[in-house]
């Protein structure tokens, strides 16, 4: 690991960023997998990481008497030996020291060394892995502030507006008192107000907020506009493109739960779209609907839920020629009619209420399956929400057309330097560095762990889980430990919750339902003798305090219900426990049914699987758990393979509009 890290600031240019390198052949691929693991195995070692934390400690004598309005002068000297000779370790730990001494006196938290040590890691351009409750908000301040004191622009990036208007505000005192501006940028926000607080030092939004922002960047500056053209034009006044501009280009990005936003949420391509729909589409979407609840499933068609997708029977194809035989347009195109039918059976049977959607004042609202959060201003393309809109009898809105399109791997790329922190990391470690160039480097904790991970428990039943979550409920209650229980979706949150009300245990439940209550449910969900029942909403950029007397009733208790489809998300619910060195414990109550378990569904495993988890052996459960462990392996494999299809076809979709002349 050098002593320097090369951020020194862009080239001139309207609108710095990395341009897409071409798709590199088998041997370069080769070569670059080498040198690139060669390369992050040398700079993620946790030992030279700690090199930062000697000279940061030395410095801090130099600050330890200032008072808060004696700050900005050694900020601003501190800036410009940044600017002209680049992140030396020496420049850093001075910055680092100077912004450790504006944190106590404005929020009255001194920076560990662990965090010293995260944020030094991610001004390397690496993803330091801190475990939960570790402080990642204040460990960022020291990379965000020390490199907007070397002149670049920073993105810190999360997961959802509710962290972004907490996280800027609660950071904001650290960097005003550097002489740094602040900014938070939210959906809700205007143009004009956007283009405000993309000038801030330092802006606090979310990873879909600022992939739109740039992709209506794109729209405004086309697929041929070069750096000549956007300087010659911003000789114009007002009426120049780069007037209109949100950002000020691609930094500098430090991306909190780097894994949710860099791979969990890379499965799906960002899309901005406008109304193109006809009176056509909703008579499409209706007839679709109808067409798919003649047939009959087995025959006509087979729902393979584990590859979520549906196939279509020679017996099927006859049926709907049988159904479609005095109808015209699309419905006589075997090829359309099909697709269209298909799109509708996807609807019916692998889309589910209060899953993967809300109904919510009469429209469809898409449920994030990664963080739980509903996605307001989110569809489903081709047609799938119109036909989602039929099936639950809501107005059916207009298809919407492309006009801007990118993979989130495409978009974080072109940042001139990227890095990220999150809880878990080490699972996809690979994908990081051949993907993003992102090494990982895992940070010790500040204290020594104290969780207690009990063993998986399995039952044959999901009405022999919940009657086991509520017995186990009963127990903890009684001691009045608090207790979080996570669920995959909506609807098993609401399982749950009436399965502890039908006992008479009182709780509070927070899902996509009740996202607007977040902040305070969580505020509380330490507190002695306190049920929350939570979606994986509360997994993710929340700490739980324990309240008074906690502690000695063994912290907080993690109950997980079900396996996610990344065992990440499931570290992360589990992590909410015995952070900062507090007591806790965590443990899983599954099922034989759950929906992890559709990917290897079937056959004589699952039969003998079920007898010994009947058999109250007292090993009964271990069988069980290492097949839903492999059940999930292969359906995080699989989404592996998703990802790579997705930035594949993205290339050569970017490749295409390129000789079209349109943007992205």
């Amino acid at each position: 690991m050098s002593d320097s890290v090369a951020m020194r600031l862009a080239p001139d240019a309207v609108y710095p960023q990395h341009e897409d390198l071409h798709e590199p052949s088998l041997i370069e691929r080769g070569g670059r997998a080498l040198y690139g693991w060669t390369r992050r195995k040398l700079k993620s070692s946790t030992r030279e990481a700690f090199k930062i934390v000697a000279p940061t400690a030395a410095c801090g004598p130099e600050f330890d008497s200032l008072e808060l309005e004696q700050l900005r002068e050694p900020a601003r000297e501190i800036g410009r030996r940044l600017r002209s000779q680049g992140l030396e370790i020496a420049h850093v730990a001075r910055s680092f020291a100077l912004i450790r001494r504006a944190s106590q006196l404005t929020l009255g938290k001194r920076h560990f060394d662990v965090q010293v040590v995260g944020a030094w890691v991610m001004l390397q351009g690496m993803i330091a892995e801190m475990q939960t409750g570790e402080g990642k908000t204040l460990t960022a301040t020291l990379a965000a502030a020390t490199a907007a004191l070397a002149g670049r622009p920073v993105h810190v990036i999360t997961v959802n507006d509710y962290l972004v208007a907490r996280d800027a505000e609660l950071m904001r005192p650290v960097y005003e008192a550097l002489g740094l501006t602040v900014s938070a940028v939210t959906a809700e926000m205007e143009h004009a107000d956007r283009q405000v607080a993309y000038m801030a030092d330092i802006v606090y939004c979310s990873n879909k907020t600022v992939v739109f922002d740039y992709l209506r960047d794109r729209i405004i500056l086309g697929a041929t506009a070069s750096e000549l053209q956007l300087k010659v034009e911003a000789l114009a006044g007002p009426a120049s493109r780069t007037r209109r501009l949100l950002l000020r280009g691609l930094h500098y990005a430090i991306v909190d739960e780097a894994d949710s936003v860099l791979v969990d949420e890379a499965r799906t391509p960002l899309i901005i779209s406008a109304n193109a729909g006809s009176e056509g589409d909703e008579i499409t979407a209706r007839k679709a609907y109808e067409l798919a609840i003649e047939l009959i499933e087995t025959e006509h068609y087979r729902v393979h839920k584990g590859d979520r997708r549906v196939v279509i029977t020679e017996a099927g194809r006859q049926r709907l020629i049988d159904l479609s035989e005095r109808m015209g347009g699309l419905w006589a195109v075997p090829i359309r009619r099909e697709e269209v039918v298909l799109r509708a059976l996807t609807a019916i049977h692998l889309f589910h209420r209060d899953e993967h959607y809300l109904v919510r004042d009469g429209k469809i609202q898409v449920i994030d399956e990664f963080t739980g959060r509903v996605m307001a201003d989110r569809s489903w393309g081709q047609g799938l929400h119109q036909i989602i809109e039929v099936k639950e009898d809501v107005e059916v809105t207009e298809v919407r057309e492309t006009l801007a399109k990118i993979s989130y791997q495409r978009f974080f790329r072109r940042y001139l330097h990227l890095s990220g922190m999150t809880g878990t990391a080490q699972e996809v470690k690979a994908e990081m560095g051949s993907v993003y160039d992102l090494p990982v480097v895992t940070v010790p904790t500040h204290r020594k762990p104290r969780r207690i991970n009990h063993p998986d428990r399995v039952f044959a039943t999901d009405d022999q889980k919940w009657a086991a979550l509520v017995a186990r409920v009963e127990t903890l209650n009684a001691i009045g430990a608090p207790v979080l229980i996570g669920t995959r979706s909506v609807a098993a949150a609401e399982v749950a919750s009436a399965a502890l009300t039908a006992r008479g245990l009182p709780h509070v439940l927070l899902s996509a339902k009740q996202d607007e209550t977040e902040a305070e449910v969580v505020a509380h969900a330490g507190e002695a003798g306190r049920v929350t029942i939570a979606t994986n909403m509360a997994g993710r950029g929340t700490d739980i305090a324990l309240g008074e007397g906690v502690e000695e009733k063994g912290g907080l208790h993690v109950i997980l219900t079900e396996r996610h489809e990344a065992g990440r998300i499931d570290r992360q619910l589990a992590g909410r426990a015995a952070r900062q060195g507090d007591p806790g414990s965590a443990e899983a109550l599954l099922s034989l049914e759950d929906a992890i378990l559709l990917s290897v569904k079937g056959g004589p495993v699952e039969r003998l699987l079920m007898a010994w988890s009947r058999s109250g052996l007292p090993y009964a459960h271990r069988a069980p758990a290492a097949w839903i462990r492999y059940a999930q392996w292969r359906t995080e494999r699989g989404q592996s393979v998703v990802r790579r299809q997705l930035l594949k076809s993205d290339r050569q979709l970017s490749t295409t509009l390129s000789f079209s002349g349109r943007p992205e």
